[in-house]
């Protein structure tokens, strides 16, 4: 019996914005077999402890977790395998320049399939934040929620 397929599949790697300060984002899109796919439709996959880095003037995605198909055979890909992200020339030297410098990285932050079914995942350029500043983010997501709950009431 089929499972049924989920529309709109979002993953979302919600450490990323904890961990980070996004500063720009990106779409783009990821070379993927076709038994990846097929469980990605599934909502099977996940973005923790993931990240991005620069190999021969390519950008591949590192330890991005998708899992093994459950009808496939021996074809079956291997869950944490480095993938290809495509981008266009410009943003690939955009995002390789700004990545030189210290403190910053490349992080994903949204897998998600697009409109027309292609697999997207959307990245950040990101400077890691200090203690203080998750201290704050905290603060701010309690403060959020305090004033939601007054106003229900």
């Amino acid at each position: 019996m089929k499972e049924k397929i989920q529309k709109n599949i979002l993953i979302k790697n919600k450490r990323a914005t904890f961990d980070y300060e996004i500063l720009d984002v990106f779409t783009a899109g990821i070379v993927l077999v076709g038994t990846e796919i097929k469980s990605l439709r599934q909502g099977k996959g996940s973005l923790v402890d993931t990240y991005c880095y620069f190999h021969g003037g390519e950008l591949w995605v590192k330890n991005m977790y998708i899992a093994e198909y459950f009808y496939g055979t021996y074809n079956n890909h291997v869950a944490r395998r480095d993938r290809k992200l495509l981008l266009n020339r410009k943003e690939l030297r955009k995002l390789e320049e700004a990545s030189k410098s210290v403190g910053t990285t490349i992080v994903p932050t949204k897998l998600f399939i697009n409109e027309r079914g292609l697999a997207k995942l959307q990245i950040g350029l990101a400077r890691g934040k200090k203690e203080y500043d998750k201290r704050a983010s905290i603060k701010e997501r309690d403060d959020r929620r305090e004033m939601d709950r007054a106003m229900k009431r």
